[in-house]
């Protein structure tokens, strides 16, 4: 069972129901898998804090079929040489009284001392697909909502969560060379979002007070200037090649009317500029989408009280 366990992880989630849909498209994007009964077990290791819905990493030690199993191995296989340790359920199926149990079983198996709030070794348990797992427990910090604190805010910009979400589809791999575009940044709630994450990303707008905006909110939080003033519609992809995903989202208040042909010019540019297109959008425009050479490939409907925007993940047809 141990060396079956070796390379795993397992990673509780969670969503409010408004964001249900964009949560299960970014664990789609992310892992590859949807979300069962309330964890991803999978052996891909990413920072559990990328996520607004990753509460944090199980790095599976460990598994059995039932309680008595688990509290057995983590007896034989835990060494703590002098530190102290906590056990901590961390997801599954079971209620209050069952997890605090489940821990209290496991952990007067680990020959040591306990410290229930500043251990040196912090374990999980959970309980997920018919099995307990064990292991070192990484939590999630929730980074995006430091970024709130703005100092330059726009009221019908993304959410932070939202915005962090919606860069992890277009990005879930991030790799060294991987290049993203925002090309209608505004005031860079997506930048800010994807840099704290370590995505390679520029931005453009074509208006100088957004970018402006952009610029104090990226030095507010210690992020380089990776904006300039362009037309999205006249930008070309880089002389190195296109970019690998952009993220466009439409403009869509009362300052900012597009026609059909603006959006379609704008659709047309994005599919140009990049290999992966993720679009936020308050309106259909799977005709538009489909004119401007782009082909769906996941989509999801973020809501908020009557306000919805669809995310659409693209590429090129």
């Amino acid at each position: 069972m141990q060396m079956e366990a070796e390379g795993k992880y397992l990673y509780p989630v969670a969503s409010h129901e408004d964001e249900d849909e964009l949560f299960r498209m970014e664990m789609r994007a992310l892992f590859g898998v949807e979300p069962e009964e309330g964890c991803v077990i999978i052996d891909k290791k990413i920072e559990p804090s990328r996520s607004p819905f990753i509460r944090g990493r199980l790095s599976v030690m460990l598994w059995a079929n039932d309680l008595p199993g688990i509290a057995e191995q983590v007896g034989d296989a835990v060494r703590l040489d002098g530190r102290t340790f906590k056990v901590t359920f961390v997801g599954g199926d079971a209620d209050y009284d069952s997890q605090r149990a489940a821990e209290k079983e496991v952990g007067w198996r680990i020959r040591g001392k306990a410290d229930m709030r500043r251990p040196e070794r912090l374990f999980g348990l959970a309980y997920a697909q018919g099995r307990y797992w064990f292991g070192e427990y990484g939590k999630s910090e929730a980074v995006w909502l430091r970024h709130n604190d703005k100092p330059q805010p726009y009221s019908t910009a993304l959410g932070t969560r939202v915005a962090r979400a919606v860069a992890n589809i277009a990005a879930p791999d991030i790799r060294r060379g991987l290049r993203v575009v925002d090309p209608c940044c505004g005031i860079g709630t997506v930048l800010i979002e994807a840099i704290s994450m370590g995505i390679d990303i520029v931005g453009f707008d074509l208006n100088p007070l957004a970018l402006k905006g952009a610029r104090i909110n990226l030095a507010h939080f210690g992020m380089p200037d990776v904006v300039k003033r362009a037309d999205m519609r006249t930008l070309e992809p880089r002389e190195e090649g296109p970019y690998d995903a952009a993220i466009l989202d439409l403009p869509y208040n009362l300052c900012s009317v597009l026609t059909a042909g603006e959006r379609l010019a704008m659709l047309g540019s994005a599919r140009r500029l990049a290999r992966r297109v993720v679009l936020v959008t308050t309106e259909t425009i799977d005709d538009d989408v489909a004119r401007a050479g782009l082909t769906i490939t996941d989509r999801c409907v973020v809501r908020k009280g009557k306000f919805e925007r669809q995310i659409l993940a693209c590429k090129r047809s």
